[in-house]
């Protein structure tokens, strides 16, 4: 008799039927086992292609981001006059002016002229034929006579030319020369023909205050019968800065003893480089700076202006090469933050939103409690205690550990700038936000706008200069073209500006 095969397993011996069963359980195992791994296999592309792309979306949202950073500054940055209008249509601009109503206001006009102003008297006659019927009028008499004003601008080129006596001193043997009020130079021979003082200054002022072109400013000067080349505009516009470096050294010594300034930076070209424009705004007094290439925005063109011990209070952004001046008391822009807060509010979604109300709410409530101080409504102890509780909240904010990322950078910022938060509520007088320095560059955007930065470093120093004392005679109320006249003929050693030695007493 024929016996199936065993074998032993342990103790126990297995039967042919199972190892049949078993050797068929190994196999649907194995089978089992390969559609498992052809599954992991799947599952693991895909994981990897879900995270290609979440990095293609990080990337992707990255870029929008710095897209709509890009934009809102954009939107922010002063630019030429009505260009926000071109953004909206037509039929949906305000019309320009006052409106109709009762709170237009009393309507101004031109006053009739006193007789002993009129310069000149026209009589008019009748008309030989009348416009109605066209029938001669021959010897009608008129009936009246009617009054009318006309204020007319009348130019004149005035060609001057100075005989100067020369000699030398009977006890030195040195050479004398005499020089008359109106003299810009003692230069004779090929170099003695020049603009006049009052024709450079108003094309200072055209040019830097007004952002004509130098092409612009030699085409008016045509048109009032003065040749002149542009590039003869420019070189006259240099020399002027040359006579003028003098007070804007007075000018820069002066802002440096200014108990408050205020500070803003924009962008500026010389010759297609990337550069910056400084603007410091003292009292009674406006410097600007150009700075270009690497360094052009730190820390050492501020202090090139201010001087490293300026210890005044400095009212800023946040951009951090101002925290380098230690000795200042500092203030910083409450309007940056409360934008930066509106934009985080506008972006976030569900619970994003709270840290920036707070934010916001911390900067509103300082902002009435500084109006409650201007209207003698706190003070003393109980506005120092109202004081304390922002100081606190602001503390409380700072100790918060946000997840959302923007937020973390809001709170971040906030600690850096914690000991400038609050300067102008203990000081009165101290703006919060930078708002004078603002208005301070403002005009030399507008020139940007039109004729773009300088093609040259002696353009740039030009506009420095020549910029700084036209703000500054603005800011003191005086006319900048009588200001210029006052260097150019000077030679820079007066100017009629009120230029401040130290604090008031």
């Amino acid at each position: 008799m024929v016996t199936s095969p065993s074998f032993r397993r342990g103790s126990r011996e297995l039967s042919r039927s199972d190892i049949d069963r078993l050797v068929d359980q190994n196999g649907r195992l194995r089978i089992e086992v390969a559609r498992l791994e052809g599954e992991l296999s799947r599952a693991r592309a895909e994981v990897e292609a879900k995270g290609l792309e979440v990095e293609r979306l990080k990337s992707e949202n990255a870029s929008l981001r710095a897209k709509l950073e890009a934009a809102r500054r954009e939107g922010k940055r002063q630019s030429a006059p009505f260009s926000r209008d071109r953004r909206t249509p037509e039929n949906q601009r305000k019309r320009p002016g006052r409106k109709p109503g009762e709170a237009y206001g009393k309507k101004g006009r031109r006053l009739p002229l006193d007789p002993e102003e009129i310069d000149e008297d026209f009589r008019v006659p009748l008309p030989e034929v009348c416009p109605a019927c066209g029938e001669d009028l021959g010897d009608v008499e008129p009936e009246k006579l009617l009054e009318q004003f006309q204020e007319e601008l009348v130019t004149a080129v005035v060609h001057r030319r100075y005989l100067i006596a020369a000699g030398h001193c009977p006890v030195c043997d040195a050479s004398i020369r005499g020089r008359h009020p109106n003299q810009t130079s003692d230069a004779v021979g090929a170099a003695g023909v020049m603009l006049g003082s009052t024709a450079v200054s108003l094309a200072a002022w055209l040019h830097y205050g007004c952002g004509l072109s130098a092409a612009k400013v030699s085409r008016l000067y045509g048109l009032l019968g003065l040749g002149v080349t542009p590039g003869g505009i420019t070189l006259a516009l240099e020399r002027l800065a040359e006579d003028a470096s003098g007070t804007y050294d007075a000018l820069k010594t002066a802002l440096g003893v200014s108990p408050v300034v205020t500070a803003d930076e924009t962008g500026w070209r010389v010759d297609a480089e990337r550069g910056w424009l400084w603007v410091f705004v003292g009292d009674r007094v406006t410097v600007y700076d150009i700075a270009v290439g690497e360094g052009s925005r730190s820390y050492m063109v501020a202090e090139d202006v201010l001087g490293a011990d300026y210890s005044g209070i400095l009212v800023r952004d946040g951009w951090g090469s101002y925290r380098c001046f230690k000795k200042a008391t500092h203030q910083t822009c409450l309007a940056h933050l409360l934008r930066r807060t509106n934009e985080l509010i506008a972006d976030s979604v569900a619970g994003q939103a709270r840290i920036p109300h707070a934010v916001r709410r911390l900067l509103k409530d300082a902002l009435a409690l500084r109006a409650r101080r201007d209207c003698a409504q706190i003070g003393g102890a109980e506005l120092e205690a109202e004081i304390a509780k922002l100081e606190a909240r602001a503390d409380k904010l700072i100790a918060s550990r946000p997840t959302h990322e923007p937020n973390r950078l809001l709170v971040d910022h906030l600690a850096r700038e914690r000991q400038a938060l609050f300067t102008f509520l203990r000081v009165p007088g101290v703006p919060a936000t930078n708002h004078q320095a603002e208005r301070g560059i403002r005009p030399q955007v507008c020139i940007r706008k039109n004729w773009g930065g300088n093609r040259t470093d002696r353009g740039a120093y030009a506009a420095k200069i020549i910029g700084s004392v036209i703000r500054t005679a603005v800011q003191q109320g005086l006319d900048p073209t009588d200001v210029l006249v006052e260097i150019h003929t000077s030679d820079g050693t007066r100017s009629g500006l009120d230029i401040p030695t130290g604090p008031d007493p």
